[in-house]
């Protein structure tokens, strides 16, 4: 009894534990199942901002602009309005002030009842006649006759006895107001102020409108750009947002990845560029594997050979002095073969990795070249294969090169050659001067190249449909070590079948 008392807080001990332990598998699983719906959360959060810092800076600078333009059209049609409306008021104070001026001031007020009962815009405009001291005398408003207006138009009027202006706010009505005061001067004395005054109510009323007007079209306008930028920022941030999914699924490991091209502006070329990319990452994966596979085979075809021969020496088993020394050629060979593949190699590393150099001295171009067609001559001629040589009677002056280096060049042309056009049982090699060129042919008589592979020939690691051996890395490093020298190699096929190498290199001297 006591014991299973003692088990049940032990069992009890024990779920709690195993809830606490789901519950933390749940906890620490829970953020990696959301993993991708955080990420595509984060990335619309990256384009949102961008999308918004676009139009913000765009509808920005736009609603400046055209705040700044609709208070400048504002301003100028308050000022024409308002220039406007003042010249006709000097103009016709000016004319008022010069019909009194042959009046004293005891004779023109009765004019000047005339005047006011005749003049035709009383009904907008007020005419006063005031004293020399600035007492209104005579109004169009018969019923407010008297007092002073106290406006600087009036007191610049009488002081400096000149045609004065001024708009503002009335004293006595505290309504916006233009006023023009003119002196009505006898025998040059001073007899009255004529003075002509309006309201800017209608004034202020058509700003308004206009300020309204011009304020709707302005939004108008901001409206326009806000939907235009936001139809043009999609048009803009959804290709590139594809485009740069598309460059992480590269680079990521996607090559050859296509992306859909939709325009033909600078996203379509952008997209172009991308799918191009992918498809040269994707060829060059390719390639490289293929480099790798061929490789390997071509290293292990010659140490299968080397081992195999050289266990069945060590082991006795061959006692034929014929079939010994047969063993042995074939050691010698192929491991010969083995260590010209290891140079290669070695020579295309220092090329990528920009440690080829050249030891230029002056050469005798020819010579080299008839030591390589000499070394050549009777490795061939054991193969069944022809070496001829068109020696060219002219001497050539000493070039500035490297002999090693061009003479890599030729015998890796002519191993070439050995090995695809081999079948056609002989090689031509050719030097002759053409202009200020030194131009060297190394023609085989085989199957030739196919014309869709020409255009790749030189590049690194590429072999095509050949089934010769070899690392598809030959001309690569024969064509640095020529554009090293200043000269070109052509590859191409020759009329009547195979493959013709060309060299050129400058003629001139040190």
């Amino acid at each position: 009894m006591v014991q299973e008392e003692e088990k049940q807080p032990r069992q009890e001990g024990l779920k709690h534990r195993r809830k606490r332990k789901k519950s933390i598998r749940r906890k620490i699983s829970k953020p990696e199942g959301e993993k991708t719906e955080e990420k595509k959360r984060k990335k619309k959060h990256r384009h949102g901002l961008l999308r918004w810092r676009w139009l913000i800076n765009s509808v920005l600078t736009t609603f400046c602009i055209v705040a700044v333009a609709v208070t400048a059209l504002t301003l100028a049609i308050s000022n024409y309005y308002s220039s406007t409306m003042r010249a006709s008021l000097e103009s016709s104070a000016q004319t008022a002030a010069g019909m009194f001026q042959n009046f004293t001031e005891s004779t023109y007020l009765y004019s000047a009842r005339q005047f006011i009962n005749q003049f035709e815009d009383r009904d907008i405009i007020e005419v006063q006649f005031l004293s020399a001291t600035g007492w209104v005398r005579m109004t169009s408003l018969m019923d407010i006759s008297g007092g002073f207006p106290g406006t600087p138009d009036v007191a610049d009027a009488i002081q400096n006895r000149k045609l004065s202006s001024w708009s503002g706010e009335d004293p006595s009505t505290a309504d916006r107001i233009m006023a023009v005061s003119a002196p009505i001067i006898y025998n040059g004395t001073l007899v009255g102020v004529v003075r002509f005054v309006t309201s800017l109510r209608l004034l202020d009323a058509q700003m308004t409108r206009v300020v309204l007007i011009t304020s709707l079209v302005g939004l108008l306008i901001v409206a326009l750009m806000w939907v235009y930028t936001v139809y043009f920022s999609r048009s803009v941030l959804e290709p590139v947002s594809r485009v740069t999914e598309t460059a992480k699924r590269i680079a990521t490991g996607s090559y050859g990845v296509q992306l859909e091209k939709r325009s033909d502006d600078e996203i379509g070329d952008l997209v172009d560029a991308i799918n191009d990319m992918s498809l040269k990452i994707d060829q060059a994966e390719k390639t490289q594997s293929e480099f790798i596979s061929s490789v390997s085979h071509e290293l292990r075809t010659p140490l299968t050979a080397i081992n195999g021969w050289a266990e069945t020496l060590y082991n006795g088993e061959v006692r034929d002095a014929e079939d010994v020394k047969k063993g042995m050629g074939i050691i010698v060979s192929e491991a010969r073969r083995l260590t010209n593949m290891v140079e290669e190699l070695l020579e295309f590393s220092r090329i990528e990795t920009g440690r080829f150099n050249l030891s230029v001295e002056p050469m005798d171009i020819k010579a080299e070249l008839e030591d390589a067609v000499y070394t050549y001559r009777e490795f061939f001629r054991r193969k069944g294969l022809e070496l001829v040589y068109d020696e060219c009677e002219e001497e050539f002056p000493p070039i500035s090169g490297d002999p090693e280096r061009l003479r890599q060049v030729f015998c890796n042309l002519l191993d070439n050659a050995d090995k695809h056009g081999g079948s056609g049982g002989r090689v031509d090699v050719s030097i002759r001067p053409e202009g200020d060129d030194v131009v060297i042919r190394i023609r085989d008589y085989g199957p030739g190249v196919p014309e869709e592979e020409l255009p790749f020939i030189k590049y690194k690691f590429y072999k095509g449909s050949s089934k010769a051996r070899g690392s598809g890395i030959g001309l690569a490093v024969c064509e640095e070590i020529m554009q090293a020298h200043n000269g070109t190699l052509e590859i191409g096929n020759a009329e009547g079948g195979g493959c013709v190498a060309t060299l050129r290199l400058p003629a001139h001297g040190d």
